[in-house]
Formats: C-alpha cells, sequence, structure tokens
C-alpha cells in the first residue's frame, strides 16, 4: 500500500509550525532566564564565577548560527542570534572588565 503524501506533508506542516512555536517562545524564555546574569554583572558589579571562555563559547556559536541563519534566509534561526549577540557579548565584557 502507497503512501498518500499529501496526508504526510499536512501533518508534517503541522507538527514544524507547533515546533517553530515551541522553538520561538523557548529562545525568548532562555534570553530572559540570560538577563540576571547581566544585571548581575553589569549592575552589581561582581563577574566572579562566570567564565569568559564558556559565555566566549556560546558567544561565538551565537555568531556561528546567525551567519548560517542569514545564509539560509530563515529568521527563526537569525533573529534569536541577534539577542544572543548582544546578551552573550554582555556578560563577557562584563566578565573581562570586572573579574
Amino acid at each position: 500500500m502507497a503512501i498518500d503524501p499529501m496526508i504526510c506533508r499536512s501533518t508534517d506542516a503541522g507538527t514544524d509550525a507547533l515546533l517553530r512555536k515551541l522553538l520561538g517562545a523557548m529562545s525568548v524564555f532562555t534570553m530572559l532566564m540570560t538577563v540576571p546574569q547581566v544585571l548581575t554583572i553589569w549592575v552589581g558589579h561582581q563577574a566572579s564565577g562566570v567564565s569568559v571562555l564558556s559565555w566566549g563559547a556560546y558567544l561565538l556559536s551565537a555568531v556561528l548560527w546567525l551567519a548560517h541563519g542569514l545564509r539560509k534566509r530563515d529568521a527563526n534561526i537569525y533573529l534569536p542570534c541577534i539577542g544572543w549577540i548582544v546578551l552573550n557579548g554582555a556578560v563577557v565584557a562584563g566578565a573581562i572588565v570586572y573579574s
């Protein structure tokens, strides 16, 4: 029995839409969870225990994902990366300044 490709496409489209919404929501949520770290560093001038190496790796990863998202022309990839670059950059810069 052959598989009807129209059935698979409609199911995949619904799953893809749900996954994109979940990924978008998680991007916003995880960025909001990073804001207290940035505030602790820049407002409280406390960067003890912050690893520049780890946060630098996160920053590099966000830059690479941004490049990938731009090449694919996928706003769901590159738009969150802009926020991550700002947040990770703020943590790295603050850790360097206040360490």
